[in-house]
């Protein structure tokens, strides 16, 4: 169940160096030129660099310069060649079989065959990785048959549908089988460590500070829906992390940076004054930022206190108010621009607190303590939704306020105890919470 969703992706562009440039206009800036930088500004610091490990999406956003997969997906959910010209599957959808591009180079110089996409796939799925998501793309993967130098096979134990979308993503990307036996225990921290076949290097990071990409001028092998298939025309692509609102925002209006990704909502209006900036805003296709209730502990083994939850929080409200109106809430655990979303589900479950306390009254949480909140048997109605501080970003934090004010106006309470990286994942892999996914999880106590 979600229960709220942020959809709406901010992205600032300012214009290229230069006294008050114009906004950018795809009709007139005529073909790009290779040469020059680009700094850019992001609001989250990965905290593992590793694809293979971390789950994170600014790992993936910042790595898929660096590392390359077997396909693309294009936003209408078609996939095409990139690493793998071709590819077969198993009428019992076991296995598949993929014929890989000739001529690919890590940037060590490593050849890039069939010998390295089993050394990634195994890599992956090993108890020494441990793996935070990426072993999840590989399902019921049960290993990887070298049929030649340029072909092979991926198998499951059972039929896994879902695996090209897997493959397409960062996380399924490949490391130098020789940058991956000497340096494992090194690839979170990122730096020349990550050694990919990726159109950029990973040069250099600053904890705290930045990313610096450069160009790999060997690149040769885009994927096939891409617009340009050589080298980048980047040298340097420089990644500040600017986690203060305040700091990204003036650093894009001074011009210190070329573009800021998470803009806050506050400050959008603002920035569109500017004539030398320009706002670009995109849904994203994938699972919105959601709230997931875990069925398999009490209360929320009560289908009744599910939709009570469901029902009680003003979902479209709290964004409105939160995000200024520069968001749209989502209605499934997919956006509305990701191919198969159902849109039958707009609209299908509205904010209804009237029927949210008829529902809490038919589950005997009738009782009220002398704070207000319901009770049953002398036990009151609290929910348990930890807090990963070091993800906070987009005033996440801010809409879980909202969402505890709306679950005590039902007498719910609900408490959001802060945890550190370390023992969110320990207890999230342990299972005593559900829906480490987007950066929310609900338990109940």
């Amino acid at each position: 169940m979600t229960a709220t969703a942020v959809t709406a992706v901010l992205l600032l562009v300012a214009c290229s160096s230069g006294s008050a440039p114009a906004a950018p206009d795809a009709a007139s800036a005529g073909p790009p030129v290779a040469g020059g930088s680009l700094t850019y500004a992001i609001d989250t610091e990965p905290t593992c660099f590793d694809i293979h490990v971390s789950p994170q999406d600014i790992t993936a956003a910042i790595q898929r310069n660096v590392f390359d997969s077997l396909v693309s997906e294009d936003t209408a959910g078609t996939f095409h060649p990139w690493l793998a010209t071709s590819w077969t599957i198993a009428p019992d959808h076991r296995s598949y079989t993929f014929t890989l591009r000739k001529g690919v180079t890590f940037s060590d110089g490593t050849p890039f065959n069939a010998q390295a996409v089993k050394a990634n796939f195994d890599h992956i799925v090993a108890p020494a990785t441990k793996s935070r998501f990426a072993s999840s793309l590989l399902g019921p993967y049960t290993g990887t048959d070298v049929v030649d130098d340029s072909t092979v096979r991926v198998n499951f134990s059972s039929p896994f549908s879902p695996f090209l979308q897997g493959a397409s993503t960062a996380y399924l990307g490949f490391y130098s089988p020789k940058a991956l036996a000497a340096n494992s225990s090194r690839l979170c921290a990122g730096g020349p460590a990550s050694v990919g076949t990726g159109p950029f290097l990973f040069t250099r990071y600053t904890r705290g500070q930045s990313i610096v990409l450069s160009k790999n001028p060997a690149y040769r092998w885009a994927p096939e829906n891409a617009r340009h298939s050589g080298p980048a025309y980047l040298d340097t692509l420089t990644i500040r992390i600017l986690k203060e609102n305040s700091a990204r925002v003036g650093s894009l209006t001074s011009g210190q940076v070329d573009l800021a990704g998470a803009v806050p909502p506050a400050n959008v209006r603002t920035v569109e004054a500017n004539s030398r900036l320009q706002v670009l805003r995109r849904d994203a296709p994938g699972s919105p930022y959601s709230l997931y209730l875990n069925t398999a502990l009490a209360p929320f083994t009560d289908v009744r206190v599910r939709q009570a939850f469901q029902r009680g929080v003003n979902i479209d409200q709290d964004v409105k108010t939160v995000y200024f109106g520069q968001y749209r809430r989502s209605w499934s655990p997919l956006t509305a621009v990701t191919p198969s979303y159902d849109a039958s589900l707009e609209n299908s479950w509205p904010y209804d607190p009237a029927k949210a306390n008829q529902l809490l009254d038919q589950a005997g949480w009738t009782a009220r303590d002398s704070a207000g909140y319901r009770t049953r048997d002398g036990r009151r109605l609290t929910l348990v939704w930890p807090l990963l501080a070091s993800a906070v970003r987009e005033q996440r934090d801010v809409l879980g306020q909202a969402i505890q004010a709306d679950l005590k106006k039902l007498g719910i309470e609900l408490t959001r105890p802060a945890l550190d990286a370390g023992a969110f994942i320990e207890q999230a892999y342990a299972g005593k919470f559900q829906g480490n996914w987007s950066g929310s999880a609900l338990i109940v106590g």
